[in-house]
Parts: structure tokens; C-alpha cells; sequence
């Protein structure tokens, strides 16, 4: 398991305490498979896809300050209603 993943599933598995809105940075995106990764004020990363980005861009920059909700995804949390703050 490479660390990012770890990461990822330990932010996760806390996620029931921040189910509000939460603000974070985006951490990584690809413009290619629509995918990327929110890291929480807490330190936290959740993934999201494309269609979460609250303007319906599509796109997002690397490093852009973003408040999100989180969401139930097939098992674990996932960054949602991802906005520019």
C-alpha cells in the first residue's frame, strides 16, 4: 500500500466527525481521468471527481483554498460540493 492511499483511508475512517463543511487545499487533480484529492484543515485527504466541483467547471488548480461536505462513496468518504473559498 503506497502512503498516499494509507492516508487517504485513515482520513476516512474519521471522517463521521466533520460531516459539515470543511476547508481544505486541493492536493492533487488530473485533468485526464477527472480525479483528485482535497487535504482537510486537519491534515485528512479525501478524494473527489470532477462532477463535485460546486461551479461545474470540471477542472480545479492544484493548491486552490476549497471548502466541501463529505459524502458516503462505496464504502469510504469522498470530497463533495468542493468550492473555492
Amino acid at each position: 500500500m503506497n502512503q498516499r492511499a494509507g492516508n487517504q483511508r485513515a482520513g476516512n475512517q474519521r471522517a463521521g466527525n466533520q460531516r459539515g463543511v470543511n476547508d481544505g487545499v486541493v492536493t492533487g487533480f488530473s485533468d485526464n481521468v477527472g480525479w483528485g484529492t482535497v487535504t482537510s484543515a486537519d491534515g485528512n485527504e479525501f478524494g473527489f471527481h470532477c462532477i463535485e466541483i460546486a461551479d461545474g467547471s470540471r477542472t480545479i488548480a492544484v493548491g486552490t483554498h476549497v471548502t466541501f461536505t463529505l459524502l458516503p462513496r462505496l464504502g469510504t468518504w469522498q470530497a463533495g460540493n468542493i468550492a473555492p473559498s
